[in-house]
């Protein structure tokens, strides 16, 4: 089973250098939120920069949090998944998503082990359509 919706996540610009991950963690930790999903990349080799894309209890204190230790932040839009934790579940939704021509930019996801759901994210060239697909 899949159950899909609109979610909103921040993508912090980082340098990226030993401990940047924990100042982030503790700026948001501070405010009393909770880091519900994060992917970490980096983006670029020649200037040494990187992305922290997370998703919180509250994504507008901690974008103000993480703006006030300045930290660039925008906040985009990407599709959530509550999965099944199960085998297969990746393979039908990129299948689903890949007959109807919907390219998928981004994805992370992770559960517990030994639990019965798993979380995804994804960012697709259309975030609308691809949450109406996953939802059937």
């Amino acid at each position: 089973m899949l159950r899909a919706q609109i979610g909103k996540e921040l993508v912090v610009s980082v340098p990226n250098e030993v401990g940047v991950i924990a100042k982030v963690a503790k700026i948001v930790s501070e405010k009393g939120l909770n880091i519900q999903a994060m992917s970490v990349c980096d983006v670029a080799k020649v200037n040494d920069a990187g992305e922290i894309h997370l998703i919180t209890d509250n994504n507008l204190r901690a974008a103000e949090a993480l703006r006030g230790n300045g930290y660039q932040v925008r906040e985009v839009s990407v599709v959530a998944l509550d999965a099944e934790n199960r085998p297969g579940i990746l393979l039908r939704l990129s299948e689903a998503l890949a007959r109807e021509r919907i390219n998928i930019r981004r994805l992370y996801g992770s559960s517990k082990l030994n639990h019965e759901a798993s979380l995804i994210v994804l960012d697709t060239e259309d975030n609308e359509r691809a949450t109406i697909l996953l939802n059937d």
